[in-house]
């Protein structure tokens, strides 16, 4: 499941997410968190017709994670991309406040979202959108918090909450450095699915 909202040319996409890493097949999951731009589409039939809303092009992403080794709610490995180059994100950012209490850091991401408040100045951000993004920063919070990790309790929970991502878990899988090392069990669900 993932929840979007959407102002007029950007978007807040916000969901659950499982990740393995590459070098050492540790497992994370958590709450992502992406702004996307969106992409406009020319008007298709009457006045009243449903129109086409694609979300897009990703400008910022945090990741609130856990490793699934760590105590839940630890925040060891949160993290956030500040930037993008077309659809690959910059290397992992760090900070100490992200880790020690994330949901405030969040918060202050976005009620400070386009300004150059904490670092987060989004150039291409639609000023307006910005606005009203900033303005809704406790709702944008209190839905990413759905999806946190420890509200994630077993592999199957895990599974049903990203299936729709299992082509990006397969192709972890595929490149994990140690393969040896997989949790062959924890990730059974997106094998088999």
């Amino acid at each position: 499941m993932q929840q979007v909202l959407t102002f007029g040319r950007s978007a807040v996409v916000m969901r659950h997410w499982f990740e393995i890493d590459l070098l050492d097949a540790s497992m994370e999951h958590g709450s992502r968190i992406e702004v996307r731009e969106l992409v406009g589409s020319a008007h298709r039939g009457s006045e009243s017709a449903s129109q086409l809303i694609t979300a897009d092009r990703p400008l910022w992403r945090a990741d609130l994670f856990d490793r699934l080794a760590d105590t839940p709610g630890s925040y060891v490995v949160a993290h956030y991309h500040p930037q993008f180059e077309d659809n690959e994100p910059s290397k992992r950012n760090w900070s100490p406040e992200l880790s020690a209490e994330p949901w405030s850091w969040l918060r202050g991401q976005f009620a400070g979202i386009g300004t150059g408040a904490a670092g987060n100045t989004l150039p291409e951000l639609d000023a307006d959108d910005a606005g009203e993004i900033a303005a809704l920063a406790d709702q944008i919070v209190a839905v990413a918090r759905q999806f946190a990790p420890e509200h994630c309790h077993s592999a199957a929970e895990c599974f049903a909450r990203t299936r729709d991502a299992r082509s990006s878990v397969l192709l972890m899988i595929e490149n994990l450095t140690r393969p040896d090392l997989l949790d062959t069990e924890r990730v059974a669900l997106w094998q088999a699915a």
